[in-house]
């Protein structure tokens, strides 16, 4: 399934037509500060945003809503012909936690997503790194306007003396001359202190009601290997100094992000007047218009990088990539499709007030797409023999089967049916239960696409459990009808034994069984889901494994409905002779039942 280019729009249904438009949705607070702008003229009618990571582990869900949210603005706003910019920058300011792999991973993931930051509405790609010259020049010329100072406090130190509220914070280094200030930062970074030694702080006020404000610091000293500098700095820049310059550098107009970032906003703010004072014309840096929106909190999930890579280090998981984790990697691995995930986020809305997400929004978004994309199949994963006594013998019959009910063009495709199937184990009961439709002694059922079987008996092993279940068929019924007009209650789907394809599925449920993981006990790991994964031994019809031969339609890592029990995509770790399916996501949302149940 290839990305749509535009991550900004929801796919149509197939019930709109030309005539009939999708409904507009109304705009979002950013849009109408957007399109405010644009009316005054603001920015030269310019819109240029961009997605900013840190380079410390794998994108998740949350992170998706903001890609989708600034390419689908740079996608959607544009003036004189010119199309709107979205930027891709790696944060990259922490060399202790950041590794090439999470950057590898988070440029795939997100031109996986749709956000091309090559393509038309590309604005490039940009590190932090990238401006450490420039920024080290800034630094140092806020140190000659008094603006800055070097500290000899420990981070320990800091902490101590940060004072709370309506009792200021105190440095003892504050008013240490410039020319010292000076000579020791480029002591710094030369590598002449160990970490910790001394940092570079802001001179702004040390009373200021917002503790972002209170001389915050600008370097610290980390002696340590950076994956697009190497060794040539010891010194690395805060958050809080690099984010606006590099915002400002880049030419960004609408510096969009999540709401704890907004008591930053003033300190951004200080860093790009204080950098500018003195300045004229074209000596200013721009200063970008940082907007906030509530970040997306799904339920049953934890979006921490610090608990995602625990769970990594501590094997819970597989991977970052694990099926079951909230990456977006995992997601891909599991089956999600780009569309669904553009859908959902364009469901789920952008404002400024925090809430939870049902994460149940989410996997419907899935099965929506998916209903009208993903091709039909059969596969049976707790298989039951079904022997026909009555079946020709050596015959194989090639039935139709519909490739996918939502799109007529896809049309039909064989699927070869023997005297030997195997069927789903739940599908039968030698005792049926009250209102139980599927296949019983004395039972008539019809096979789905083929046939009416009735089963005459069972075979049991030693221990008494039914390993065959015996049956007849009627050759009139050919195709799921019956000319006599006889009607049967249950529909069950099939195998033919002699053409089955054997498989391992994987069967995923959610990661943890709290809505809010941690909040009973206030420690997430113990909500984590003992069930989260099953393992079972499956059979498939040939055609899947057909369509996942390299060259096909339908290449390894294709997705597929398997009738009746769920979405499933090839996972991997598939061999040719060794399939591995991941199940997406269930027909039906089987926790909204359970929940009812309770």
């Amino acid at each position: 399934m290839t990305a749509s280019p535009n991550p900004g729009a929801v796919p149509p249904s197939r019930s709109e037509s030309a005539s009939e438009p999708a409904p507009v949705r109304p705009l979002n607070f950013i849009e109408q500060i957007i399109e405010a702008d644009n009316a005054s003229g603001k920015w030269n009618k310019r819109v240029h945003t961009r997605f900013p990571p840190e380079p410390n582990g794998y994108l998740h869900i949350g992170h998706a809503k903001s890609i989708c949210l600034n390419f689908g603005l740079a996608k959607k706003y544009g003036s004189n012909g010119r199309a709107g910019k979205f930027n891709l920058r790696f944060d990259d300011t922490n060399p202790a936690k950041e590794e090439q792999e999470y950057v590898d991973s988070i440029k795939r993931d997100v031109k996986w997503l749709g956000a091309d930051w090559e393509g038309p509405n590309g604005g490039g790609l940009f590190f932090a790194s990238d401006y450490f010259d420039k920024m080290y020049e800034f630094a140092q010329d806020l140190i000659r306007k008094g603006k800055a100072y070097v500290c000899d406090l420990s981070a320990e130190e800091v902490a101590a003396r940060r004072g709370k509220p309506g009792v200021p914070a105190t440095s003892p280094w504050r008013d240490r001359p410039a020319e010292e200030s000076l000579r020791l930062l480029e002591e710094m970074k030369q590598g002449k202190w160990p970490n910790g030694a001394k940092t570079l702080r802001a001179r702004i006020d040390l009373a200021s009601p917002n503790f972002n404000l209170r001389d915050p610091v600008m370097y610290r000293i980390v002696h340590e290997h950076h994956h697009n500098t190497g060794d040539a700095w010891c010194i690395y820049p805060m958050y809080d100094w690099a984010h606006g310059i590099e915002d400002s550098l880049e030419g960004i107009t609408h510096s969009i992000c999540t709401l704890e970032f907004e008591d930053h906003r003033p300190l951004y703010d200080w860093f790009i007047d204080a950098i500018n004072v003195g300045r004229t014309g074209d000596e200013k840096i721009n200063h970008a218009q940082q907007i906030e929106f509530a970040k997306l909190r799904p339920t049953y999930t934890v979006m921490s990088k610090r608990n995602l890579l625990k769970m990594v280090q501590d094997k819970i998981v597989s991977g970052w990539d694990d099926p079951r984790m909230p990456t977006i990697s995992g997601l891909r691995r599991r089956g999600y499709t780009p569309e669904a995930i553009r859908a959902f986020c364009e469901d789920i809305g952008i404002t400024k007030v925090e809430s939870f997400i049902d994460i149940a929004r989410l996997e419907n978004a899935v099965r929506e797409h998916l209903n009208k994309a993903a091709p039909r199949a059969m596969a049976v994963l707790r298989p039951l023999k079904l022997v026909i006594e009555n079946w020709p013998a050596g015959k194989v019959d090639e039935l139709d089967f519909v490739a996918n009910p939502e799109d007529p063009a896809a049309g039909t495709r064989k699927v070869p049916f023997s005297g030997e199937l195997y069927i789903e184990r739940d599908d039968f009961m030698e005792v049926p239960a009250k209102k139980f439709f599927r296949l019983a002694p004395g039972i008539e059922v019809r096979l789905r696409w083929a046939y009416f079987v009735k089963c005459t008996s069972v075979v049991k092993n030693a221990a008494g459990e039914v390993i065959e279940v015996r049956c007849t068929y009627d050759p009139a019924t050919r195709g799921g009808d019956s000319p006599d007009g006889r009607k049967v209650k249950g529909t069950i789907h099939w195998v033919s034994a002699q053409h089955a394809v054997p498989a391992q599925v994987r069967l995923f449920d959610r990661l943890f069984t709290a809505e809010q993981p941690g909040k009973r006990t206030e420690n997430w790991m113990d909500d984590l889901n003992p069930n989260s994964l099953e393992v079972v031994k499956a059979f498939i019809e040939p055609h899947v494994a057909a369509a996942l031969i390299p060259g096909n339609t339908w290449e390894r890592g294709g997705g597929f409905q398997f009738e009746r029990l769920g979405y499933f995509y090839a996972d991997q770790d598939s061999r040719p002779g060794a399939l591995v399916f991941n199940r997406t996501v269930t027909l039906k949302d089987t926790w909204a039942k359970e929940a009812a149940k309770a």
